[in-house]
């Protein structure tokens, strides 16, 4: 972080979920600081299930409220003052009355600046999906297709992200980019998805004897056998979805080309020792440059 001169940090603060039986809106796993993170800017995210914005009776103007305070209460434990908060929400024709209604009564009562996450779907028809009314919005530029035992990557695939770019121009919010540098197993048994494994890359698996390639991003597992926690089977396939630093230069050259306008912020998901650990430290410089 030091050597790309980082000084803001996007923080998933929680999670908001409902209850298995009351089906009210719950928190979910919330952020816990070790250390009072005071070098850099810090913007609390909220990820809002979308099956919360499809409940008929959701009082959002409640849901709002709870939010809100539940970070104002985060942030003062671990003595953080932010300016801008950021609501993330895969909302969908269905949810999205409930949506744009829980934006504005949060907007109101934070008075703070807001980001919202915006998927590609929702740029190119976003006279169905509408806008949230927030200062600006954050292209999640990754997960881009269904998690398959095919050999496409979900994560990123240029030919199903062509399909949308021509849409960013007529796009009347303000965009920045989230640009992906995380990756995993999808564990496939008998031609089925059983699994997603998370922190995987091919490096770790070709120094693991249990596994074997047996195609770009294909390996078989060469004997039963346990890995962090997980059984797999022999003959079980991992096929292995990451991202390369040429795709996230091509990401950003294709990116450049279709916008109206700079974007302020680049924003690489996740910040994570695992992922970092993956890529040359200067990757980020060279694909913000392309900017």
């Amino acid at each position: 972080m030091q050597d790309n001169n980082v000084r803001k940090l996007y923080v998933r603060y929680f999670d908001i979920g409902l209850h298995p039986e009351t089906k009210q809106p719950i928190p979910i796993s919330p952020v816990r600081f070790n250390e009072s993170p005071k070098e850099f800017t810090i913007v609390p995210v909220v990820f809002i299930q979308n099956k919360v914005m499809l409940e008929p009776h959701l009082d959002v103007n409640n849901l709002a409220e709870k939010t809100f305070g539940f970070i104002e209460q985060i942030n003062s434990k671990n003595k953080i003052a932010c300016q801008e908060i950021q609501i993330d929400c895969d909302w969908t024709l269905k949810s999205k009355e409930n949506y744009l209604r829980f934006v504005e009564a949060f907007k109101k009562l934070s008075k703070k600046k807001l980001s919202a996450t915006i998927r590609l779907h929702q740029v190119k028809y976003f006279r169905k999906t509408k806008i949230p009314n927030v200062d600006s919005g954050v292209l999640m530029y990754y997960n881009m297709g269904s998690i398959a035992a095919d050999s496409l990557n979900s994560i990123y695939d240029q030919k199903v992200a062509s399909k949308y770019l021509s849409s960013l121009k007529k796009y009347p919010l303000h965009l920045d980019f989230a640009l992906p540098i995380y990756s995993w197993g999808v564990h496939i048994r008998n031609n089925k998805v059983i699994g997603l494994r998370s922190k995987m890359n091919a490096k770790e698996l070709l120094q693991d004897s249990n596994f074997k390639k047996t195609h770009s991003i294909f390996f078989r597992v060469k004997k039963s056998n346990y890995k962090n926690g997980i059984f797999y089977e022999e003959n079980d396939l991992l096929k292995i979805e990451e991202i390369t630093p040429e795709d996230l230069k091509e990401m950003a050259e294709d990116l450049d080309e279709n916008l109206p306008e700079k974007p302020n912020e680049i924003i690489f998901y996740d910040l994570d020792e695992f992922n970092l650990n993956h890529y040359e430290k200067n990757i980020f410089e060279q694909v913000i440059s392309k900017f």
